[in-house]
This record gives structure tokens, C-alpha cells and sequence, in this order.
């Protein structure tokens, strides 16, 4: 399988880490749980979650940048995490990469051979996890798509 790269895109990417840097919090909260949330973006719904009260009903709480190897890490947690069965993806949508999008498109079309996501409108959808993986993730998954929401109350109420 081919991947193709995009010199470019990586090169501007390392520049913005520079300029931008952003850290990458992940909050784990109940090993139990069967909930996991991805707030794209939005690192203060981030925070406002993983400081909640419903905080201690969830498994693990992130953000999602990059529609490659972020969708490639949520992928693998998932497979790995096998009592995670709920992910409630909301907040802001990465401005760019689209990554909330190409992680739904994921779910409901897979990859094709070269493993690009299948009717993504993101620059450089091109995963790196297994086929059977990304079969767990669509039928074992139930995926909650809060794409762009950003109340609290609203996603707090999917958590039950």
C-alpha cells in the first residue's frame, strides 16, 4: 500500500507546531466506562468535561486534530480498549483538516485500497490501521456524531 505524502503539508504542519504549539491533553477517567469523547478542537469543552461531574462515567476524554494520525491513534485505542463501546464526537470542527468529518466518513465508508478515507473532504485522509480495526470500529462502535456542538448540557445529557 502506497501512502501518498504531501512534502508540503508536513513542512507547514512542524512550522505551525512551532508557531501554534498546541498540547495534546487526553483526560482518562473510568476504565469501566463504555464512553468515550473526542471535542475536536474545542479545549475548553475539553477541560469543562474532564473537570465535570460526568467525568467519572467516561473512559477517556480528547481532542482530534489531524485527519490521519489522530483518526490513526483514536482508531487504535478503541481496538485496544474492547469495553469502550460509545463515542461521542463533538465540538468545533478543525478548521482545514476536517477531522470530524473524515473520522464520521470513516465510520460509514471505511478506506479504499491505498487506505484513504472514502469521500473525505479533508487534505490528506490516509490512515495507517488495519482493515480489521477500522471493521471493528464501524460495527462494534456506536458513534455519536455531535459534530460542532459545543454545549455542555447538550452532550452531557448523551452520557447515560
Amino acid at each position: 500500500m502506497m501512502i501518498p505524502t504531501n512534502n508540503f503539508g508536513n513542512a507547514l504542519g512542524e512550522f505551525c507546531k512551532i508557531l501554534f504549539p498546541i498540547s495534546e491533553e487526553i483526560y482518562c477517567g473510568n476504565s469501566n466506562s463504555d464512553i468515550a469523547i473526542c471535542t475536536l478542537s474545542s479545549i475548553g469543552l475539553l477541560k469543562q468535561i474532564a473537570n465535570s461531574n460526568i467525568f467519572d462515567r467516561i473512559s477517556i476524554v480528547g481532542r482530534l486534530l489531524s485527519e490521519n494520525k489522530g483518526i490513526d491513534q483514536i482508531i487504535s485505542h478503541l481496538h485496544k480498549n474492547k469495553e469502550i463501546k460509545n463515542l461521542i464526537v463533538c465540538g468545533r470542527e478543525v478548521s482545514g483538516h476536517k477531522a470530524g468529518d473524515s473520522l464520521y466518513r470513516l465510520y460509514r465508508n471505511g478506506i479504499d485500497i491505498n487506505g484513504r478515507i472514502i469521500s473525505s473532504i479533508s487534505p490528506d485522509p490516509y490512515l495507517t490501521v488495519s482493515k480489521s480495526q477500522i471493521i471493528y470500529f464501524q460495527k462494534e462502535i456506536n458513534f455519536i456524531n455531535m459534530i460542532n456542538e459545543t454545549d455542555f448540557n447538550k452532550i452531557k445529557q448523551k452520557i447515560v
